[in-house]
């Protein structure tokens, strides 16, 4: 018995050698089969084996326990270093894909309705950065719910998840089957999850959800944390610019003033238009140039290229909105020159960096300096085209200036009068008479005309005897500049002093009558019109409206005295059928077909159209109309 009890003993100290160690299941029972054969009893050994596995057991919890709470230990001080939020977020994926041995771990934020992953650790197909998914449905929906953690060992086959069809799609592309998710939690409340997923079945232990757990409450506290950093840095980040920004506003302020005061009495003390812009250019540097609205350059500083009268104008238009200087996509500035309501030119800059705030406040200075000094030397009001936009204002005065002093102060200008002249109106449709009238004044120079300024619009008197081109001209150019609708209506060319201030009503009825017939934002003439131009002209002149509209047919049938005008007549008095204008005429239908294919050949394809129609038939009217009673029409 005492050998039993020995071999027991012996039996007992080597299973709790081997639990010092990491032995083996197998090698307790080597043990045990030693003792038994040195007579120890089987059943005492076995129990023993069990409580050594147990304490086993409970040693290696013990010990990953450790590890854990070692891991969350090292983790909470990498939480500690990051300094922003993103790179947090990088981190704590990482981690938890580490700690729990899984494929993937990402964190989801809810927005709205939806949810979106903002990282992701692991291999990933579809569940990428900024995916958005449906809000309700999900793990991420229960743990946000009930803010605790939930785990499934097979997502999409658990009932006890609400699937969302959106969810189960990247679910299922991604190969995934256990996934656990708990809340991140801010003051007590959830703002988002983190998730864990492997593409096997896995059974988590309580261990691994608590572990989990840890690690959601330390990335929720370390995201709060790294947050509130951000935006402690962005305040004093803000704060530091702001400090920077009003010193540097202040130096600013102080070299602003001192610039414009000496620009200022280099005007009042006499110095010349260059001297005080080369004041200007010192400190804007670059290449700058001072034109008028004509597109005259007064003073030029530096390299700067020639540029298109039509761009200049359109830059000059843009810029007169905010009566501030304005950059053109090929980088040139462009400074209006205003007095008043008068536009005398613009002031050019082509920075060799682009202009800051001081910069674009110095280009103000020189452009008021600039306007001082052509109010002061007197040449804005003395300039030529001021003189002649002075003498259509006098044309169109009531009641009229004689004759013979008008066209003298015209001769003395270079313009004569007594050549083809049409007045051309120029309406906006919008609030933007001012761009208008800038546009104007450089058109009516590059063209050597005059303008002037009549209600809500430009008057324009044109050299040229085509209306019809006067007017789309005009539309085009001032479309391309403005970039806003505006009307055209063109007089009737005219070749006398007298005859502008009618010429000028005319144009005025067919604005109006543009404007009843819904073409507003168009162009066009009283002869354009048509046979409503016969209605507008103060002439009426009937003979060219029908010598131009049927003119062809009138002169066929006298050289070679044949009867299309009254097949004509006889054609639209039957409602255009040849059959019975054939008999209405007493003819074959052959013949009638015949002499309207001569008809086409001199009036052209488009005499049937309802427009060229309508008037073919009013040119016929009038044509019997004026016929004396004797002689056929």
């Amino acid at each position: 018995m005492v050998e039993g009890h020995s071999a027991v003993d012996s039996a007992v100290l080597a299973m709790l050698e081997l639990l010092s160690g990491t032995a083996q299941p197998h090698e307790y029972d080597t043990a045990i089969t030693h003792a038994v054969t040195q007579g120890a009893d089987p059943a005492v050994l076995h129990h023993a084996k069990r409580v050594a596995l147990d304490v086993a057991e409970q040693l290696t919890r013990h010990r990953h326990r450790e590890a854990d709470f070692t891991a969350l230990v090292d983790t909470a001080r990498e939480f500690t270093i990051a300094t922003d939020v993103d790179t947090l977020l990088k981190m704590i994926t990482r981690r938890t894909r580490l700690l729990l041995g899984v494929d993937m771990a990402y964190i989801s934020l809810p927005d709205g309705d939806s949810i979106h992953i903002r990282t992701a650790d692991g291999h990933t197909s579809v569940l990428s950065v900024g995916l958005r998914l449906p809000g309700a449905g999900g793990v991420g929906n229960e743990v946000l719910l009930n803010a605790a953690p939930f785990w499934t060992a097979d997502y999409l086959n658990d009932p006890r998840i609400h699937h969302s069809p959106a969810i189960d799609e990247v679910v299922e592309a991604e190969g995934l089957r256990t996934v656990m998710a708990v809340p991140l939690f801010s003051r007590n409340t959830p703002f988002g999850a983190l998730y864990a997923a492997s593409r096997t079945v896995r059974r988590f232990t309580t261990d691994e959800v608590s572990l989990m757990s840890s690690l959601g409450d330390l990335a929720g506290v370390a995201i709060e944390r790294a947050q509130l950093q951000e935006h402690s840095d962005d305040v004093i980040t803000r704060l530091r610019e702001h400090q920077t920004t009003a010193d540097t506003a202040a130096a600013t302020i102080r070299e602003f003033t001192a610039t414009h005061a000496r620009m200022l009495e280099l005007v009042i003390d006499g110095a010349d238009l260059t001297t005080v812009l080369t004041e200007a250019h010192h400190h804007l540097g670059g290449s700058l140039r001072l034109t008028t609205t004509d597109s005259r350059i007064l003073v030029s500083i530096g390299e700067l290229p020639d540029d298109d009268p039509d761009a200049l104008t359109a830059a000059m238009i843009t810029a007169h909105t905010g009566r501030t200087p304005t950059r053109a996509p090929d980088g040139l500035w462009t400074m209006p020159l205003h007095a008043g309501n008068r536009h005398l030119g613009a002031l050019l800059l082509r920075p060799d960096h682009e202009p800051g705030e001081h910069e674009r406040g110095l280009i103000q200075v020189a452009a008021h300096a600039a306007t001082t000094y052509l109010l002061l030397d007197n040449h804005a009001d003395a300039s030529d085209d001021r003189l002649r936009d002075e003498l259509l204002d006098d044309l169109l005065a009531q009641p009229q200036r004689p004759p013979h002093q008008i066209l003298k102060r015209a001769l003395r200008m270079g313009i004569d009068l007594t050549n083809p002249h049409t007045v051309v109106l120029v309406r906006p449709e919008g609030d933007a008479l001012g761009k208008v009238s800038i546009w104007a004044s450089a058109y009516s120079h590059r063209r050597g005309g005059m303008k002037t300024l009549h209600h809500d619009r430009v008057v324009l008197l044109i050299p040229g005897d085509d209306a019809d081109t006067a007017a789309r001209a005009v539309h085009d150019s001032v479309s391309a500049s403005v970039r806003e609708p505006t009307t055209v209506a063109a007089s009737n060319p005219v070749t006398d002093a007298a005859a502008i201030l009618p010429a000028h009503h005319e144009a005025t009825r067919c604005l109006t009558t543009m404007t009843a017939l819904g073409m507003a934002g168009r162009a066009s003439s009283t002869a354009q019109l048509g046979f409503l131009g016969i209605l507008l002209s103060d002439h009426h002149d009937v003979d060219g409206f029908v010598h131009a509209t049927i003119g062809p047919v009138l002169d066929y049938d006298r050289l070679r005295d044949t009867e299309l005008t009254r097949t004509l007549e006889a054609y639209f008095a039957e409602s255009g059928s040849p059959t019975h204008a054939a008999k209405k005429l007493h003819v074959h239908a052959n013949t009638v077909a015949r002499r309207l294919e001569r008809i086409t050949e001199l009036l052209g394809p488009d005499w049937q159209h309802p427009t060229q129609a309508l008037e073919v038939q009013l040119a016929l009217r009038l044509n019997r109309v004026r016929a004396p009673d004797d002689q056929p029409a």
